[in-house]
């Protein structure tokens, strides 16, 4: 069967009473399951052998006034090649509204050899909003070298730009960044982003984080993480020091 590109957009939208909408679509199966704390908290649990080339999928997520929303997910993203050979889209669109937070934790999202994936995140947060968002991408399954992956992450805050950076991996990936090289051969490579309107009174301090994280403070009450490492479990653990940290 040729596989012609799944289109599919699985959407949730957060009051402080719940989730007025859920809507799983294609791949992306979005489940309510147990929150601790006064968070709402949504699992995806689909997606697992997707996005595949020819593929556009996107998740849309909606935080309206007062709310608070966790979205993780069960296993890691992994980008496979497709029968044709168009590449993949992967789109995210946040929205956080006045005095509400949204905690973004997916997995890692996983190149495989001979997949290409762009993917698209873009955050729209409220003077008030806080935001936790965690990206990991692992370049290559075990052993293997990676695809060609392009991620995008831009973030506004009440209407102003805090944040807007592109990376670029694998084949083709344009300045040099088609090998391990660059990374001195690591494998994982994540950033955590704190948003939170207290740091307009106490600014963070920029500092590393062991021999292979870097702390920066944004212009703006927002903090970004930047690690690499070896594998993914030492990325997550250097993200959750971080994250424990801040």
């Amino acid at each position: 069967m040729h596989h012609r590109g799944v289109h599919a957009t699985a959407r949730i939208v957060a009051t402080p009473a719940g989730l007025p909408v859920l809507e799983s679509a294609g791949p992306l199966a979005l489940r309510r399951t147990r929150a601790t704390g006064p968070y709402t908290r949504v699992t995806v649990v689909g997606a697992m052998t997707a996005p595949l080339g020819g593929d556009r999928l996107a998740v849309e997520a909606e935080v309206r006034d007062g709310a608070r929303l966790t979205v993780d997910a069960a296993a890691a993203t992994v980008a496979l090649p497709g029968r044709d050979a168009g590449h993949a889209r992967y789109d995210v669109r946040l929205t956080v509204g006045g005095e509400s937070e949204l905690r973004w934790l997916p997995e890692q999202l996983v190149s495989a050899h001979g997949s290409d994936l762009r993917m698209r995140t873009v955050v729209d947060l409220a003077a008030t909003a806080r935001l936790v968002l965690r990206e990991e991408q692992i370049l290559g399954r075990h052993g293997e070298e990676p695809g060609t992956l392009v991620t995008r992450l831009t973030v506004r805050r009440a209407g102003r730009l805090l944040l807007d950076q592109e990376l670029a991996y694998g084949p083709g990936a344009p300045g040099g960044w088609d090998g391990g090289a660059v990374l001195a051969g690591h494998r994982a490579v994540g950033q955590l982003l704190v948003v939170d309107p207290a740091y307009d009174e106490r600014a963070a301090e920029p500092r590393l984080i062991g021999d292979s994280a870097a702390l920066t403070p944004l212009a703006g009450p927002a903090v970004l993480v930047t690690a690499v490492a070896p594998d993914a479990l030492r990325l997550r653990r250097v993200l959750d020091e971080a994250r424990a940290a801040l």
